[in-house]
């Protein structure tokens, strides 16, 4: 199974069955903040929901189409950081991640995303990988530029979250930009 130290006392862990009470526990508390800038939100009502979710993250896994991990703050779970379907045929991936508020302004979230960014371009070979994210999520946007990639455009009311439509920025990063990278990012 999948699991990488990002940090002193952090891990990622890949989800499993198991896992999914302590998901839904952190999704159910964190509605009003998560419900901002994520359209699954709402209809993650009820733990079999989240057992649904993570069935068809290993699924996923198993057939080498993506990766879903949580992320874990000693023994108690943060949130997590994984990827959509990977396209093998362009070598792509978009990936994802959200954090419970109490765990937020630690790096945690661009440690996580660096270790997932770090297995796709050098356990996969991918050659690009993309955030997208809610142009007025100034958190979610930093943790891209922190970590080099390049906004690539905005897709106007693109998704729709908590009743509302959101525009997505659209981050890209290539694997030659990501080996090229300064050693702090």
């Amino acid at each position: 199974m999948f699991q990488k130290q990002i940090s002193e006392g952090v891990f990622l862990r890949l989800l499993e069955e198991r896992h999914a009470s302590a998901v839904f526990r952190v999704v159910d508390r964190e509605r009003p903040f998560l419900r901002q800038w994520l359209p699954w939100v709402d209809s993650t009502t009820a733990l079999e929901h989240t057992r649904d979710f993570i069935r068809t993250s290993l699924e996923h896994f198993a057939a080498e189409e993506g990766l879903t991990t949580g992320i874990w703050c000693g023994d108690e779970f943060a949130g997590t950081v994984g990827t959509h379907k990977i396209s093998w045929p362009n070598r792509n991936v978009e990936i994802g991640y959200w954090i419970a508020s109490k765990f937020q302004g630690r790096g945690i979230v661009t440690s996580a995303c660096r270790a997932l960014i770090e297995h796709a371009f050098q356990d996969w070979d991918l050659n690009r990988v993309e955030i997208r994210c809610a142009s007025t999520n100034t958190k979610s946007c930093s943790v891209a530029q922190r970590l080099g990639f390049r906004l690539e455009g905005v897709l106007r009311e693109a998704q729709l979250v908590d009743a509302r439509f959101v525009d997505l920025n659209v981050y890209g990063l290539l694997a030659r930009e990501w080996k090229l990278r300064p050693a702090s990012r």
